[in-house]
């Protein structure tokens, strides 16, 4: 059913860029499919750019870098091998590359770079570049009207640049879905006043732009030009003068209008000596200027020296460094004052080249260039400076001996942190929880760190899903050839191929992590790691980990993305506060009312389509196959009570009155659907409520957000209404294993012969209008309930019958499911006059899709990674850790300290989440009471184990007698009536106390240990 996403030009891959799209949208994704992208430079950074634009889905990638490979290029070029050294870095690299996506040719660029050879692109990268090259590059861009994006990373710095040309058109700054609201009225004067319906905010900011639509007694304000909003309220927003435009009666609908936006970029040249920053990290404003002038210094350093960078950790360079640095600084004009520290600084680490900080450079710069391609987002203006310096360790003194080249794959990252730290990263133990888009890129930076490699070190995944084709345009572990595999098996491979230090060194599983398997990931397993790493898209599952990291007292990495939006958190034992400490509102909900009778909205006709979808495939079969093999499940429903009629009703449906033998019958099944629920419904909901109906204080009933409905008249050459027939038939006909078909002229054939019963409006049906009125009922009488029971047919007389509910899958284009909902989704919005939604907007609601794209990925994982190192380095300082904010289209960059634990007291002794008390042996009740009374002050009056309470003053003093003297572990198996797993070393126990004055004080748990 589902038509190709576009005909006018390129095709897009929807199962392949399904998630990208919704980041993006067609239009950009078009405009990206016709742009010839060159990458300059294919070390750590530039590769990594390459990655994120060629998963993305531009034209073609064409590569540059004829010099040969290093072994310290290993340190974070993830597509080189050793056995590459001494071969040009382009070449190597291109066919690697070339994997990534079939739809990007990519290819490599020979010969000088000249402005004829630099004439074909429309967007230019360059990495790893020297200054008099990029600005030669960058006059060639600029005087064609093509993009140039420079960028470099140095250890923890990094550096990026931009220009887009003199009059480069932003389409949209935000990326966000233009807001839109319901009207409850229109001043007539020179103002202009908006008033919005009072429970929703209307979400305008000054200087936003509005249009109107089906607004009553002005309706010229439907057809002019957006106006300019200036926010006066919550609820309230003035468009100016509406004097001219008659008086307003009733409706409205205003819908925000994004404006282009003209920005014009000055060339690096203009800009070495007026520099434009965007600052990424507020709390270092001052670093941006003096790194402006240190990556120049840099430059020249390296002009002077025949290319050679200074050497780590080298006084004697690095202070060559800082006098080229104010030398530079009497060229701008307005140079900041440099602090000696911080130049020096990057001359130390000039050499380094780390995973982590390409991954940050090369997610931001990739996005950059796909602004380039397409309009879409605010680009970054001109200049961006990163650094991670908090990220050196505290607790190693670094020297010019330990930072030396040691001949290894790790030297760019021996570089910065010393032989010595490098030996600490290779002994972590790490677990990762999730193999997917984080995951894949975790994986990826953890192999070019070497985390794990050495002796005592290890690396464990596990992810239970396997490979789909949709996973491939931001998993870039996984190729074709891997769908169906497991994702930890598979991941865990690719990355041993990038770093073989790391074979043996991957363990990888497929299971869950949660209760269930407690038996797999026991004490023994949690208590051996160094370190938890979550990258994963599940609330739940997160806060599961998060539970054990707590217990364990192991410090874990949270993060996650949404679109061009990403987070990170850092979860340090006794110092901040945990995952589940803080929780993100609860989604909001439609009411019942509104998605039954009153939508307003696409997102509440989507959600209708979606419920209906279970209703008729999914719900009924499943009732049908349990009524088939549990002799009770009459009974069983009978006394559960609630919807017994309408269960008993649909048994009765599928078994007889409906029960069809061909496919003709599923598609007069439909066509009978189609007209209960888009015209007879909707003229009993108009019979019971008529157009001109008021309410009881006289005011028109359908009013504010009570949209009148109208039936809709079957057409069979209407396609939405046949796109409904069809889909429908096809997935009544897969309940019962009969073959479907989906030719038009069929179903047109069997339509005009099908005969539709007329409407007759039911007197006395009850219809819910609010959310305060109880829903209509769906009990019976006794007597109605028996019919239905005495109308269904034996078990025994359908011996083999089974039925097939339908699960729904929204990524399969096939099996009607997508397609099922956008027809029967939009026909309910033509019901009630509401814009139709195309399948993919449809989709995206109805599936609940998480929108991904590889670049905010790649810069989320390696903020991760900048935060790893200070947790490899033992830190126990709360300020030395970040939390981090991004967001890619704005672009904004935001970093906060975590969040320290709550404290909480009892008598003079502070504790929080992360305190317990540790019991060493398998004591007895009495021994712990007594414990307690003697070392803490504080006397036990309940005691529990999960749903067990094991003890409480209240208890018969005889049972306690009898409890007293058992163990605890006897204690638990004896009151829970169940064994004590084997996996179990330790049982938790929850204590009410009083302290010595008779009052209840709130304490830590308890661990007992019950097995060595």
């Amino acid at each position: 059913m589902s038509a190709p996403m576009d005909t006018d030009g390129p095709v897009i891959d929807d199962g392949l860029y399904s998630r990208q799209l919704f980041v993006l949208g067609h239009e950009a994704m078009k405009k990206m499919s016709v742009a010839n992208v060159l990458i300059i430079g294919l070390k750590g950074l530039g590769v990594e750019i390459a990655k994120n634009v060629i998963l993305a889905g531009v034209k073609s990638v064409t590569l540059y870098d004829p010099k040969p490979v290093e072994i310290a290029d290993l340190s974070s070029q993830f597509f080189l091998h050793k056995q590459d050294i001494g071969k040009p870095r382009a070449e190597v690299s291109c066919p690697r590359l070339a994997e990534l996506n079939a739809y990007v040719p990519v290819s490599v660029l020979s010969g000088e770079l000249s402005e004829e050879n630099l004439s074909h692109y429309q967007v230019i990268v360059a990495t790893d570049t020297a200054l008099q090259q990029q600005l030669f590059i960058n006059d060639i861009t600029h005087k064609r009207g093509a993009a140039f994006i420079s960028a470099d990373i140095r250890g923890l710095f990094g550096v990026a640049f931009t220009d887009f040309g003199d009059a480069f058109q932003v389409i949209d700054q935000t990326g966000e879905e233009p807001v839109h609201g319901m009207i409850a009225g229109i001043s007539n004067d020179q103002e202009g006043v908006v008033a919005c319906l009072e429970e929703t905010r209307h979400g305008l900011e000054d200087g936003d732009y509005v249009s109107f639509t089906e607004i009553v007694g002005m309706p010229e304000l439907n057809n002019i030009e957006p106006r300019k909003v200036k926010v006066l309220g919550p609820y309230t927003f003035s468009i100016g003068d509406t004097s001219a435009f008659g008086v307003y009666k009733t409706g409205g609908i205003f819908t925000q209008v994004k404006q282009p936006k003209t920005l014009a970029f000055k060339t690096l040249k203009e800009r070495l000596t007026d520099p434009e920053f965007l600052i990424a990290d507020f709390a270092k404003f001052d670093r941006p200027a003096q790194l402006h002038v240190g990556f120049q210094a840099l430059d020249a350093f390296q002009q002077k020296h025949n290319g050679q960078l200074p050497r780590p950790r080298n006084d004697q360079d690095a202070a060559e460094v800082l006098s080229l640095a104010n030398e530079i600084k009497k060229t701008l004009k307005d140079p900041a004052e440099l602090s000696d520290g911080l130049i020096k600084e990057l001359s130390y680490q000039a050499q380094g080249s780390l995973a982590p900080i390409a991954a940050v450079i090369g997610g931001l710069v990739a996005q950059e260039v796909l602004k380039a391609c397409s309009g879409k987002f605010h680009p970054v203006y001109q200049h961006l400076y990163f650094d991670s310096l908090e990220s050196l360790p505290k607790n190693l003194t670094l020297t010019e001996a330990a930072c030396a080249p040691q001949g290894t794959r790790y030297d760019g990252q021996i570089a910065v942190f010393g032989k010595d730290f490098q030996n600490t990263i290779a002994n972590a133990r790490q677990f990762l929880v999730g193999a997917g888009a984080i995951g894949c890129e975790m994986l990826k930076n953890w192999a070019m760190m070497g985390l794990g490699s050495g002796p005592e070190g290890q690396i464990y995944v596990t992810d239970m899903d396997t490979i789909e084709k949709s996973n491939l345009n931001r998993q870039f572990l996984f190729r074709p050839k891997d769908i169906g595999q497991l994702k930890s098996e598979t991941a865990a491979m690719a990355v041993t191929a990038m770093n073989p230090d790391l074979a043996g060194k991957i363990t990888s599983f497929q299971e869950r992590v949660g209760p269930e398997t407690e038996n797999v990931f026991d004490d023994k397993f949690w208590e051996a790691l160094s370190g938890v790493t979550n990258a994963l898209d599940n609330v739940e599952a997160r806060k599961y980990v998060d539970r054990r990291c707590v217990y364990f007292r192991k410090s874990l990495l949270e993060s996650g993305t949404l679109g061009t939006k990403g987070n990170t958190q850092v979860v340090i034992p006794f110092l901040t506060e945990s995952y589940s400490s803080s929780n993100d509102p609860p989604e909001k909900s439609i009411p019942i009312c509104t998605l039954k009778n009153f939508p307003n909205q696409i997102e509440h006709t989507i959600q209708w389509a979606r419920d209906l979808f279970e209703g008729f495939f999914r719900q009924p079969a499943e009732n049908v196959n349990l009524y088939l093999s549990q002799p009770n499940f009459v009974e069983t429903t009978l006394a559960q009570g609630g919807n017994q009629k309408e269960v008993l009703e649909s048994l009765n449906a599928f078994l007889v009155s409906e029960k069809p033998t061909l496919f003709e019958e599923c598609v007069v099944w439909a066509r009978h659907k189609f007209e209960e629920y888009y015209s007879n419904t909707i003229k009993q909901l108009l019979f019971n409520f008529p157009k001109d109906a008021v309410t009881s204080t006289g005011t028109p009933f359908w009013s504010g957000p009570k949209r009148a409905p109208d039936p809709v008249l079957f057409d069979a050459e209407n396609s939405l209404h046949l796109d409904f027939i069809i889909t429908a038939a096809n997935l009544h006909a897969f309940n019962y294993n009969i073959k479907g078909r989906n030719d038009a002229a069929f179903f047109k054939q069997v339509l005009a012969n099908t005969i539709v019963p007329e409407f007759q409006p039911k007197s006395g049906v009850k219809i819910q209008v609010n959310e305060n009125e109880a829903a209509q009922s769906q009990s019976a009488d006794k007597d109605e309930l028996d019919r239905l029971i005495h109308s269904l047919p034996p078990p025994s007389s359908l011996a083999g019958m089974r039925l097939k509910p339908v699960e729904f899958e929204k990524d399969d284009d096939t099996n009607y499911h997508i397609d099922f909902i956008t027809a029967a989704s939009n026909l309910r919005a033509t019901n009630y006059g509401i814009a139709n939604a195309d399948r993919h907007k449809t989709k995206f609601i109805a599936g609940k899709i998480i929108p991904a794209i590889a670049t905010t990925t790649a810069l989320v994982t390696g903020l991760v990674c900048l935060e790893s190192y200070k947790i490899l380095d033992n830190r126990q300082v709360l300020e030395d850790f970040k939390n981090g904010f991004v967001n890619l289209a704005l672009p904004f960059f935001g970093f906060s300290e975590p969040i320290a634990a709550p404290k909480l007291k009892y008598y003079d002794k502070e504790f929080s989440l992360w305190d317990r008390f540790d019991i060493e042996r398998d004591l007895t009740l009495k021994e712990l009471i007594d414990y307690f009374k003697s070392e803490h002050k504080l006397e036990i009056t309940m005691l529990s184990c999960g749903a067990s309470l094991l003890y409480s003053f209240f208890q018969p003093k005889a049972k306690v007698a009898e409890k007293l003297t058992m163990p605890i572990s006897k204690l638990f198996e004896t009151t829970s009536r169940k064994p004590i797993p084997a996996h179990v070393r330790a049982l938790v126990l929850e204590l009410c106390v009083n302290d010595d004055e008779g009052e209840d004080v709130e304490v830590p748990y308890v661990r007992v240990v019950i097995k060595p």
